[in-house]
């Protein structure tokens, strides 16, 4: 598919849509007829995370090759997110666009946004040398006052305006020969990039030059502090992507303790050793002060000079890279060097200085003035409040999952220290069957019930006795709910009497820990699809945002009953059989049970109704807690176990079960 005849790339909002021409392309190459028919709708899902990675996820920008897998590099520090993948399936098309292996999505097990994970917190406080252009959204989303300290010592850094250039190339070559300069003269340089791709062409840039220089990105790593420690020792050259404070400062002259370090190591020596340790006492103050003696050079010839080769997205991240220069009232010096090419120029700076730059700069002459200057500043404030504005939805939409989160979350800590689960129990049994009965019987009066429908289904949660001339004789829908209530508790509590109330206890914990969880997980998958086309309802005159309140509270109250209906259906239809040795040791009962009682799959309604329907079946245990290793005596009926509707399908395709063979 090419751009612009097949698709349209929005850059600055960074959106890819399919063109009418695009799509025919499609559905003749996977011969359908209608792409955004229902049952091909993964189709258009997998063409637009395929779109998205070809044109929006960019190689040594936005990820690196590394050991054949796709991992993904931190945009504000530059560092590899090591375990991260990106969801729904666009790590997949990342994968398959590079030809490495394609590995299985990951499940979500749990979300929480940044901004709702700090809160719960009782205190928030910190302390970063880049807060003030951010003090409005630390206000907003935290309540938080942002406070500037003054220096230990007086900044005497100079920072130089910055130099603009038509074109990237015109940019480049001025930045290298400004680093040879420096390097000549022996001024320690620090050159900051945006991303991986740059600091490595950079790099190629400066080995033609022939000068000698170390590159720290996300390939570099491993080698991160060893580089930091020693950027401000006479001719050095750092090229670095994204930097922060890294954890170190860099001292002029070098540091002592790496130097020190280092040279231990040179010789052979582990770290941690009687021998390292004494090693490392005689040559630390040798190196003590011959960094000391190299600082004065340093700090003579103008200090740490700081040469960014493009404005960040964020003034944050630019303040962190001068920041590196002039620490502790030292003497350094920072300068920018943009060209109309950079994004960021290209996508949110003004038209106005590409008319004056066409008509009166030759491409090797820069542009220096406070007002472009300014408008490359009014860009990054128009790039940081629409960011904000994207995590303030976000937040207003998470607020909905997070007080659903706070509900499941405090239930599972009940679970886990010991609560009783009895009257929970017994709530889950009147509520179960209060679904059941409005379900079958939603009339008044006896003519509109579907009493055989009712039985039925009720032999599905317990192995009801209730017969339908019972039924006959009731009067109302209230009277026909406790009829069934008491025979339900009433066997219930039999079942308490034969396993044993504390083993009851613990096992109607373990079952509620396991069928929230399930639920959960695909509450959260079901919250993520509705997320995705909530935006659709403001077409339809609609506030998204209530919207997403009211189907979220509706979905949310749902998931809560079916988490009470597989509870139930699970503890009455656990198979218990004493030990013929008899004996007062409550681990003689054993017990079998689906080895996943939360799918609500139709293996599980199979085994449920053919116990319904009195077959001599026994589910077979995976779940732990053996209380006895006599194994059930019926033989068991197995059913094929059915994947969750949000599970990989069992083809091998790679689609959701519930997009695919669970259609």
């Amino acid at each position: 598919m090419q751009p612009e005849r097949d698709y349209e790339v929005d850059e600055a909002k960074r959106t890819v849509v399919p063109t009418e021409e695009g799509i025919s392309r499609v559905e003749t190459a996977l011969a359908v007829e209608n792409l955004y028919e229902n049952v091909h709708q993964n189709y258009v899902h997998q063409l637009q995370q395929a779109l998205r990675a070809k044109e929006l996820f960019k190689h040594d920008v936005d990820y690196i090759i590394q050991e054949g897998e796709v991992k993904i590099v931190d945009e504000f520090t530059g560092r590899i997110l090591e375990g991260r993948r990106w969801s729904e399936g666009l790590h997949q098309a990342v994968e398959a666009k590079e030809g490495v292996k394609i590995k299985e999505e990951n499940q979500t097990l749990a979300t929480v946004t940044l901004q709702n994970y700090f809160r719960l917190y009782e205190k928030l406080s910190g302390m970063t040398g880049t807060a003030s252009t951010e003090a409005g959204e630390f206000a907003h989303t935290y309540n938080l006052q942002v406070v500037s300290i003054p220096t230990n010592r007086e900044m005497v850094r100079l920072d130089h305006s910055d130099y603009i250039y038509k074109t990237e190339d015109a940019k480049y070559a001025a930045a290298i020969e400004d680093i040879a300069e420096r390097y000549e003269k022996g001024q320690p340089v620090l050159v900051g990039t945006i991303s991986v791709e740059k600091s490595e062409k950079l790099s190629r840039e400066l080995q033609k030059k022939g000068i000698p220089h170390e590159v720290l990105n996300a390939k570099q790593h491993d080698r991160e502090a060893e580089i930091v420690v020693q950027a401000g020792t006479l001719q050095s050259v750092t090229v670095a992507t994204n930097m922060a404070g890294r954890g170190v400062d860099i001292l002029l002259g070098g540091n002592p303790e790496g130097l020190a370090r280092r040279e231990c190591m040179k010789e052979g020596l582990t770290v941690g050793t009687p021998e390292f340790e004494a090693r490392y006492e005689q040559l630390f103050p040798r190196f003590q002060d011959e960094c000391k003696a190299e600082g004065e050079k340093v700090r003579a010839l103008g200090g740490l000079y700081v040469l960014g080769t493009e404005r960040h997205e964020s003034r944050r991240i630019d303040n962190q890279l001068r920041g590196r220069s002039g620490r502790q009232g030292d003497a350094g010096e920072s300068r920018f060097y943009l060209s109309l090419e950079d994004e960021l120029m290209r996508l949110f700076a003004t038209g106005l200085m590409s008319r004056v730059m066409n008509a009166s700069f030759p491409d090797d002459v820069p542009l220096e003035s406070k007002m472009v200057s300014r408008a490359v500043e009014r860009a990054q404030g128009t790039v940081e409040d629409r960011n904000f504005e994207i995590r303030k939805n976000v937040l207003k939409y998470d607020e909905v999952m997070n007080e659903q989160r706070k509900v499941i979350y405090r239930r599972r800590q009940q679970i886990l220290d010991g609560e009783d689960l009895g009257d929970d129990a017994i709530l889950a049994i009147e509520s179960a069957i209060s679904r059941l009965v409005m379900q079958y019987c939603r009339g008044e009066y006896f003519e509109d019930w579907d009493v055989p429908g009712l039985l039925d289904a009720a032999r599905l949660y317990y192995p009801t006795q209730i017969t339908k001339e019972q039924i006959d004789e009731v009067i109302g829908r209230e009277a026909l709910e406790n009829l069934f209530v008491d025979n339900a508790k009433a066997l219930y509590e039999d079942k308490g009497e034969q396993i044993g109330v504390d083993t009851l206890r613990d096992i109607e914990r373990r079952v509620m820990l396991s069928v929230i969880d399930q639920h959960w997980r695909e509450h959260l998958y079901e919250m993520d699809y509705l997320q995705e086309g909530i935006n659709l309802r403001a077409m339809g005159q609609q506030d998204p945002l209530s919207e997403w309140q009211r189907e979220g509270f509706d979905m949310f109250e749902a998931m809560m009953g079916q988490i009470e209906d597989d509870f139930v259906r699970y503890v009455f239809h656990l198979q218990v059989v004493i030990d013929e040795e008899p004996g007062p040791d409550i681990r003689n009962v054993s017990y079998s049970a689906p080895s996943d009682p939360v799918q609500g799959s139709n293996a599980i309604e199979a085994a449920m109704a053919a116990q319904a329907a009195e077959m001599p079946l026994a589910f077979d245990a995976d779940e732990p807690m053996p209380l006895a290793t006599e194994p059930v005596q019926q033989q068991p009926v197995r059913a094929e176990k059915t994947p969750g509707r949000n599970e990989p399908c069992f083809c091998g395709s790679g689609k959701k079960y519930k997009l695919c063979h669970g259609r």
